[in-house]
């Protein structure tokens, strides 16, 4: 719904976000206008923005793989990078009838655009207030996307050592629609980076297959679930954050899609039933080194919770407590898969290998994300049997 913008005209808030240091102010006023319901809603929301309130606080949603989710104040806004877990972990389903595309990344057409390539904000809709990149990855000093190949999509690799498939780009497995195949699929569509939007959930009850289940810790606001119940269709989710903020925030989002959300530290809230049954778990972890934290733009600064910031000394403490128990609760051959930075890849891998998952890494020049995915050996015992 939106509102006429007869008693606060466009360029009015155009001019007061520009002068608050909203680089794409055009963007953000359209999006202002089109969410709020009343001139009084309008004006309250220009000046929650002028304040400095993330942009997907002051309208209450992100954009996340194709979908609005739902995001609260002081929740952690879900990033476009992290677009790439949630693509690497539906490709780790042994059959889904979906497009997978290695295409250049490119907004649904609900979504605004844009180009600068110093931002990398948290809704993939418009651009952050300050130029800087307000992510755990640019404090931790990731390349410049100016320096990085143009548009190379997504590529998957081994650590050192370990076996090669022989080809270092992502590919879909065997009896995937090819990225030039035509056929139609209403099922889903293709997009950017080559991660998978759902338009509708995918139907596997014909081939008999089991019900998967996704864990996903450190859930915040349940986009990366959310997301992935959307591209698999009839999952058995469950998610789980420690905040109590973000645990109401995600379960508007994932009990909507069938799942349960539940309040905790990591594995300690989930049932013990789940134990060595879990496919996907995921982990948008905090990375962040504690004595950086200061680095960081002021909307994740201020308006984050730190918990969801924060990694600890080396940014990889809570990654090291979720690879450590990760095998208790895997299902043989599933999979652990985790946001990192760049610089933070060789310490993170030793944390998988030495809890005996065995791991690859997958990283988007587009999306500038890195997200390591350890999986648990079919003849691995889990920890105590």
């Amino acid at each position: 719904m939106s509102v006429s913008s007869s008693s606060l005209p466009p360029s009015v808030i155009v001019t007061r976000l520009r002068a608050a240091g909203c680089v794409f102010a055009e963007d953000e006023a359209r999006l202002l206008i089109s969410t709020a319901r009343t001139p009084s809603d309008l004006a309250a929301m220009v000046d929650r923005r002028v304040a400095g309130l993330p942009l997907e606080h002051v309208l209450g949603w992100a954009e996340f793989c194709g979908l609005r989710i739902s995001v609260d104040p002081g929740v952690f806004v879900p990033r476009p990078r992290t677009e790439l877990l949630v693509h690497q972990a539906a490709t780790l389903h042994p059959a889904p009838p979906l497009h997978l595309a290695d295409a250049p990344r490119q907004a649904p057409e609900s979504a605004v655009r844009a180009t600068a390539p110093t931002d990398r904000s948290s809704a993939g809709i418009v651009r952050a207030t300050h130029p800087a990149d307000r992510s755990p990855e640019a404090v931790l000093g990731s390349a410049d996307p100016v320096d990085r190949p143009s548009p190379g999509g997504v590529r998957a690799t081994a650590p050192t050592g370990w076996p090669s498939t022989g080809d270092d780009r992502a590919t879909a497995p065997t009896g995937w629609p090819s990225a030039g195949d035509d056929r139609a699929d209403d099922r889903a569509y293709r997009s950017s980076a080559g991660v998978i939007r759902a338009a509708a959930p995918a139907d596997r009850s014909s081939a008999g297959a089991r019900r998967m289940v996704v864990v996903d810790l450190c859930c915040g606001s349940g986009a990366v679930g959310a997301a992935l119940v959307a591209v698999l269709g009839d999952a058995e989710l469950h998610a789980v954050d420690i905040d109590p903020a973000a645990v109401r925030c995600a379960r508007r989002n994932v009990e909507a899609r069938g799942g349960r959300v539940y309040e905790g530290d990591l594995y300690e809230p989930l049932p013990a039933t789940l134990r060595g049954r879990v496919d996907i778990l995921t982990a948008n972890v905090p990375y962040v080194p504690t004595e950086e934290l200061a680095l960081l733009p002021s909307e994740a600064r201020v308006h984050e919770p730190r918990v969801a910031l924060d990694g600890g000394t080396d940014g990889l403490d809570v990654l090291r407590r979720v690879t450590g128990a990760a095998p208790l609760w895997l299902a043989p051959g599933g999979s652990l898969l985790v946001e990192t930075s760049d610089r933070q890849v060789p310490a993170a891998i030793q944390a998988f290998t030495r809890n005996g998952l065995i791991p690859r890494v997958a990283t988007s020049d587009d999306l500038d994300a890195t997200v390591i995915i350890g999986t648990r050996p079919t003849h691995q015992n889990p920890p105590g049997k």
